[in-house]
């Protein structure tokens, strides 16, 4: 648990209404240029995240991409549907979710990863869930992300650990009156 001496707000909350590009090649500077960003409007501590799916055969790809995989409109089905045809020549379907999650504590950046290991599946199943949910399983599953509830798949998240590791570092700080 979060020590009671940290308060959080949304960007909403704090008046804050923009669309920060993510123009790197790396999750990590995607995260660092969203908490940046927010961090010199706002001059307050903040964190954010990039998130992304990153196949083996496909040398990474989707990765900082998979929000835009098929095209600037943002389609899941579209992104799956090029992700499938990617893969329809390839036995290894490896993959992994990979979230950073990067947080401005009085000006210093302290990064954190969650990671969830699986496979890419060639047809869609389920219907919970969002972008590449309906065909990837877990290791340590037989559902799709897209098969399972949200406290199921929160077993696995890969946003969940890179949250637990924020929180865990959160709550080794001494606190501030």
């Amino acid at each position: 648990m979060i020590d009671s001496s940290f308060s959080l707000l949304t960007l909403k909350e704090a008046g804050i209404d923009i669309d920060i590009p993510e123009p790197h090649d790396t999750l990590e500077a995607n995260a660092t240029e969203k908490s940046t960003t927010i961090y010199q409007m706002t001059n307050t501590s903040c964190f954010s995240e990039d998130t992304g799916l990153e196949v083996a055969a496909l040398n990474g790809e989707p990765g900082v991409k998979s929000a835009r995989y098929a095209g600037v409109d943002k389609s899941f089905e579209k992104n799956i549907d090029k992700l499938l045809d990617k893969l329809k020549d390839k036995d290894n379907t490896e993959a992994r979710f990979r979230t950073v999650i990067s947080l401005i504590l009085d000006g210093e950046e302290q990064l954190f990863e969650g990671v969830c290991t699986g496979k890419i599946i060639r047809q869609r199943k389920g219907q919970q869930g969002f972008g590449y949910d309906p065909v990837f399983v877990p290791d340590g599953s037989d559902k799709t992300f897209a098969e399972m509830g949200l406290e199921e798949k929160s077993q696995f998240s890969h946003r969940r650990k890179a949250t637990e590791k924020l929180v865990a570092f959160l709550n080794t700080l001494e606190p501030k009156f």
